[in-house]
């Protein structure tokens, strides 16, 4: 049954159901893990043993879609200790490994394209900080016109070695202030194409869809990440810019990461709805739509569901519980553990120790035992 945004009755959506998206494969069920940060990959973005493990045990837990952390697409947009590269052939390899070991287990996968922009560390990289404009607060300088230019090739291209390496897809990271959510910022003043107003400022995340698209095969799946408030980002505009990327035809799902699913707009002009009525409410196509956002048990992912959406992201219930989709679709009163849980039942859950340690002092009150 289908309603009259072009998507499927909130009437007749479950979680266990599977999501046919336009391309590819379709996720078996409605659950796609979140993208984590992680910290566990080797220092040149080689992946290590422990984020392998960290991935395909939740791919073995019954995600429909698991997804990595978000991966850097040039050496210089590394934003933390750990990152996994997708900028150099020479992580294919690892890249390869875990495409196979998601598909092994049952789940489709996905690889996060991001740069870290004016959170970039210049510890790391070596060099300064970029950013759309430049941003005296964090030492960011500003693109030049060809540096963007080259930064869609180079998010491009990942998304091809991602193809290379075995993945079933990529999500483009335009959320939480990074590079591609900065061009988005009402702030972004830049004179040349991609500034000004809302249609430059999405040139550039537009420009990498029509990239992928026409370098990858025809099945190979593209998601987009977004953001619908803070950093910046206008509601109204990401309410825009949502309508036009699902019924583009041209993504395969639409993410948006809402902080908590539930939560009242920011924006005055939007209370008296929840965050997530902003967006099921919007024509979509054949897109499908997931929300992410404090969704700790069954009845809040299926709430979600209920609401509009169709497949939800699973973050913090990931890392406390491997299979949080197959406790949740065995038993519809399922709730995660509650915070703090122990550093014992993280490592049983295969998180390695700089996956427990970031939780322990990133985290308030994750880890039972942090100082």
């Amino acid at each position: 049954m289908t309603g009259a945004n072009g998507t499927q009755s909130a009437s007749t959506r479950n979680l266990g159901e599977p999501l046919p998206l336009p391309r590819g494969k379709a996720m078996k069920n409605r659950f796609m893990l979140a993208p984590l940060t992680n910290m566990q990959s080797n220092p040149d973005g080689t992946l290590h043993e422990d984020e392998y493990k960290w991935l395909v045990r939740r791919a073995e837990g019954g995600f429909g879609l698991t997804m990595t952390c978000a991966a850097h697409v040039q050496r210089t947009g590394q934003g933390f200790n750990g990152q996994l590269g997708v900028w150099s052939d020479d992580q294919l390899p690892g890249l390869t490994r875990l495409a196979g070991g998601i598909r092994a287990a049952g789940s489709l996968s996905s690889v996060q394209l991001q740069h870290s922009g004016q959170r970039s560390s210049r510890e790391l990289t070596g060099v300064a900080p970029v950013a759309p404009v430049a941003m005296a607060e964090t030492g960011a300088r500003a693109l030049t016109t060809d540096e963007v230019k080259q930064l869609r090739d180079d998010f491009i291209a990942a998304a091809v070695r991602s193809e290379k390496a075995g993945f079933d897809g990529v999500e483009l990271h335009g959320a939480h202030g990074y590079l591609l959510c900065h061009f988005l910022d009402a702030g972004n003043t830049r004179d040349d194409a991609y500034g000004g107003s809302l249609e430059n400022r999405a040139r550039l995340l537009n420009e990498i869809i029509d990239g992928v698209r026409a370098e990858t095969r025809a099945d190979f799946q593209l998601g987009v990440r977004l953001s619908p408030e803070r950093y910046g980002v206008v509601l109204d505009e990401a309410r825009a810019l949502a309508t036009e990327l699902m019924t583009s035809g041209k993504i395969d799902y639409l993410d948006m990461s809402l902080w908590s699913v539930f939560k009242q707009p920011e924006d005055p002009a939007h209370h008296g709805k929840r965050l997530i009525d902003c967006f099921t409410d919007l024509p979509r196509g054949n897109t499908p739509l997931g929300v992410a956002g404090k969704i700790m048990d069954a009845a809040t992912a299926q709430a979600c569901l209920d609401a509009g959406a169709d497949f939800v992201l699973i973050g913090r219930g990931a890392i406390i519980h491997h299979d949080f989709p197959r406790r949740a679709l065995a038993d519809p009163a399922f709730s995660s553990l509650p915070l703090p849980v122990s550093r014992d039942h993280l490592a049983a859950e295969a998180l390695g120790p700089k996956f427990i340690d970031y939780m322990a002092t990133g985290w308030k009150n994750f880890v039972a035992d942090a100082a």
